[in-house]
């Protein structure tokens, strides 16, 4: 029976593309535009006052170079791609920001953020690193900060009903984006590992928040259909992937494309895309709603927490619902954080007895013939 699943996948990186002209239309239409970074980036405050967030992650090494003439060569290939697309001009997203939001996730990120305040005002946001008593009061106290700086630099006034209203809709949005990936806990799962990445990053670039919902909910309802109707993109002997680590939009032909291709199937994406970020919701019943805004994102298990239990518990719990064979780590060169956690990590999927491997990789394609083979044996020791 034919299906629209194709076709539906690919309004999600169309989405992508068209991205820089819907940016456009909104700063000519007099809306404001903030360039973002990070998942702890609180998106219903920007949303009450009526900015676009969009996402300023560099995923390519084509403007590494012009990085490298700022920063360290041996600095993470996100950070660098990142600076490289802003200082190169490159990148219109930039260009339109009328203010970029940073985070303190990481020591490389924070310096680079100075760089960028050169040439787009940039406001960073201070996180509590560690599971203590006072995380949550330090960090409601920094969200609070933030509205009132929006307010006083931008002439807005940010009203609870605003933000209430905002939070009921990302929350929905975080519950098409969870109902798209647990459509993979099904034997066989019914999509790509590669298709369901690129449409969750795609979605990120539909700026209307009702259209991007509805585009999801959409998908979903597709890859059920075709599924119902006997559609298997996936073979039934394929290793059921885990991937947690880093951001890996810059590495996807070298990671998720290459297990694919050796007879694995990622099912699940615990990463900051994928899972890890999007089933929190914020309680939008508590009468403080910029509490419970700041309550949501502190619950994100990144390894800049330390320690990291939640993180921990995800995984395990994520490993049991998706039936997992495999669990395999994807780390950024440089990236400390992920790559000094990888250890702990491991030390969990032993006890659970559940088989892992960890690649260090950048945006380069040099050791894409290394990564196939070691992807290509681990697949074959999963038998």
């Amino acid at each position: 029976m034919p299906t629209e699943l194709p076709e539906k996948f690919a309004e999600f990186g169309e989405a992508r593309k068209n991205g820089f002209l819907k940016v456009k239309k909104v700063k000519e239409a007099g809306g404001k535009v903030a360039g973002i970074f990070c998942t702890f980036t609180p998106l219903e405050i920007m949303d009450a006052a009526g900015f676009t967030p969009v996402s300023l992650c560099g995923m390519s090494g084509e403007t590494i170079p012009a990085a490298e003439a700022h920063l360290p060569k041996n600095l993470c290939p996100l950070i660098k791609s990142s600076y490289g697309f802003a200082v190169s001009d490159k990148c219109p997203y930039t260009y339109f920001s009328d203010l970029i939001v940073g985070e303190t996730t990481c020591d490389g990120k924070k310096k680079m953020y100075e760089l960028l305040d050169d040439i787009r005002p940039t406001y960073i946001l201070h996180l509590p690193q560690g599971e203590r008593e006072s995380a949550l009061a330090e960090w409601t106290a920094e969200v609070r900060r933030f509205k009132a700086f929006l307010e006083e630099r931008f002439g807005v006034e940010i009203t609870d009903d605003a933000l209430r209203r905002a939070a009921m809709m990302r929350n929905e949005e975080r519950a098409q984006r969870m109902r798209l990936m647990e459509l993979q806990k099904q034997t066989p799962p019914p999509a790509m590992g590669l298709d369901m990445y690129k449409a969750l990053e795609g979605a990120g670039f539909v700026f209307e928040a009702q259209q991007r919902i509805d585009q999801l909910k959409s998908l979903c309802d597709h890859i059920q259909e075709a599924y119902d109707s006997g559609e298997r993109p996936v073979a039934d002997s394929a290793k059921r992937i885990l991937i947690t680590g880093c951001p890996i939009g810059g590495v996807l032909g070298k990671t998720v494309k290459a297990i694919e291709s050796h007879g694995g199937a990622v099912v699940c994406f615990e990463n900051c895309s994928g899972i890890k970020a999007a089933y929190q919701m914020v309680n939008t019943d508590d009468n403080d709603i910029v509490g419970a805004i700041a309550a949501r994102y502190l619950d994100i298990g990144c390894s800049v927490m330390t320690p990291n239990s939640l993180r921990m518990e995800l995984l395990k719990k994520l490993i049991q619902e998706y039936n997992i064979d495999g669990v395999v780590e994807v780390d950024l060169q440089a990236c400390t954080p992920y790559t000094v956690e990888s250890h702990f990590i491991r030390r969990e999927m032993d006890k659970l007895n559940v088989p892992y491997i960890a690649l260090e990789t950048d945006y380069s394609e040099s050791d894409s013939g290394q990564l196939s083979t070691r992807i290509e044996a681990f697949l074959e020791m999963l038998g």
